[in-house]
């Protein structure tokens, strides 16, 4: 749907798909009466389904936003839009674009960010079967399981294990194939508390968009404290947004509980919050923000992590 700024309404449907997004451009364009820079295109995050025509857009020249689905529909109810349907949910994106000047143009990734991305996907993917098929393979130790359940267990177990192997070089060939990319790994691993995984993931955050703070990478990742209180009577305890990917966090967690046992700053921050009457929790989760904070600090200074730097106060 498109909302000129004569703000007169337009409708036309295309596929999710290259040729479609050039369809729509061209329209557009023909509609809105200027050309692809001009325009402001608003797309809903959808998963993995609106990358390539977010691309397609962006490689047009349009500027290009993904909204997060949920505020949206938050939107569309505070206009009255109650109703759910494509048409009206597409009504909702056009107000929500052409009313939102606070909005953040989307930049794609580097490649060599996005390759990352999807070997580190695939990895967990991986690593999530042969997991799986591990409790299976436990579960028929312990019972009577025929004999070809066991080899067909066995079989896979094996193909698994040398296929999360094959991923794991692969990981390590693709930094070896782009050397700022793998300093900027060994730098965030300078960090006591940040490993292997922790760094892929850190810079698949970091480097996937072009955060103006660290409080926006932080919001991104999910860790900004979310407070809810009314008066003198709702006080609720604040708590993280949780929004964005979750097997971040959980890496970010156990990174934190690392540095809150052998990183001096960091776990002098984690004993001061704790001594304040913070809940071990929300400590842990302010010392997964503070790493985030850190890592962003040292990739925008090509630095390695300085402990003097690291502020006292949470």
């Amino acid at each position: 749907m498109l909302l000129t700024s004569s703000r007169k309404w337009h409708t036309t449907a295309a596929s999710n798909d290259e040729a479609g997004a050039r369809k729509l451009v061209d329209w557009m364009c023909a509609k809105a009466k200027a050309a692809a820079t001009e325009c402001r295109v608003i797309l809903e995050a959808t998963g993995v389904y609106h990358e390539i025509v977010a691309q397609a857009f962006h490689d047009y020249g349009c500027e290009v936003v993904i909204a997060n689905p949920k505020r949206v529909r938050d939107y569309a109810k505070g206009k009255g839009l109650l109703t759910k349907t494509d048409k009206v949910d597409a009504r909702a994106l056009a107000l929500y674009g052409s009313e939102g000047d606070e909005l953040v143009a989307w930049q794609p990734a580097p490649p060599e960010v996005r390759t990352l991305r999807a070997l580190q996907a695939r990895l967990d993917a991986l690593v999530q079967d042969l997991q799986r098929e591990e409790n299976r393979w436990e579960k028929a130790q312990a019972t009577h399981t025929p004999a070809a359940v066991r080899e067909s267990l066995q079989r896979c177990l094996i193909a698994l294990r040398a296929e999360r192997e094959r991923l794991l070089r692969a990981i390590d060939d693709h930094y070896d194939q782009h050397p700022p990319l793998k300093r900027e790994r060994d730098r965030l691993k300078t960090i006591i508390g940040i490993g292997d995984i922790s760094a892929h993931r850190l810079l698949s955050l970091l480097r996937s968009r072009r955060f103006q703070s660290a409080r926006q990478a932080s919001a991104c990742a999910g860790l900004i404290p979310i407070e809810h209180q009314s008066g003198t009577s709702v006080h609720k305890r604040a708590r993280l947004s949780k929004q964005g990917d979750p097997r971040l966090r959980a890496t970010l967690y156990m990174a934190a509980i690392v540095a809150a046992r052998h990183n001096p700053p960091l776990r002098k921050v984690y004993l001061d919050l704790i001594s304040r009457g913070k809940a071990k929790m929300a400590a842990l989760g302010a010392l997964m923000r503070r790493l985030v904070h850190i890592a962003f600090g040292m990739l925008k200074h090509q630095s390695d992590f300085n402990p003097a730097l690291v502020s006292k106060q949470a």
